[in-house]
């Protein structure tokens, strides 16, 4: 499999280095806003060359703006791609078939047992998901967040770095919980 990254800035970049790391096999950047380096076209343009059998998308589009984020993961499943699911061989994932398709894990990220990761979701380095827990859909989990056992949060959300939520609580759909804050419920 060869894979695309749709994006081409800082979160893209990030995914780059660690398609690199695994030695998979990288084509170029999407972007349908700029050229640039390693930049091989828009989205439709890639949809004329580069088929679904044998690309892979990943979803390098950051957390700015979520809405368009999940518009574009969308967009990409419609035109029959994968949206490609990367788990960094330095994380901790005790049931890979816990993450959801076109999901992140980044280097010693954690997701514990019965954990579970819907589609498009970002664990940055050092995030905690505790035992039970599940991350909605197109949420960022930003660097040594923890999320404690039992904790639903809900879809289209951000949880800031050092952030903590306690056990047993859910976390509202579209939440912006800020970094280093205690999230109670």
């Amino acid at each position: 499999m060869k894979y695309l990254i749709y994006g081409s800035k800082d979160f893209a970049l990030i995914l780059k280095d660690m398609l690199d790391w695994h030695k998979l096999s990288f084509v170029g950047y999407i972007d349908d806003f700029a050229k640039g380096e390693g930049v091989i076209g828009s989205f439709e343009d890639v949809v004329k060359l580069y088929t679904p059998q044998d690309h892979s998308i990943v979803l390098g589009v950051g957390y700015n703006n979520l809405g368009a984020r999940w518009k574009i993961f969308q967009k990409i499943k419609a035109a029959g791609y994968r949206v490609a699911t990367l788990i960094h061989e330095r994380a901790y994932v005790r049931d890979p078939t816990n993450v959801g398709e076109g999901s992140v894990i980044m280097a010693n990220a954690t997701l514990d047992c019965n954990a579970v990761t819907e589609e498009a979701t970002v664990l940055w380095p050092g995030v905690v998901v505790n035992h039970d827990s599940r991350i909605g859909s197109n949420t960022f989990l930003s660097p040594s967040a923890t999320i404690c056992g039992f904790v639903d949060v809900g879809a289209h959300s951000f949880v800031g770095a050092g952030a903590v939520v306690v056990d047993h609580v859910s976390v509202p759909q579209g939440s912006f919980i800020k970094a280093n804050s205690l999230f109670k419920g």
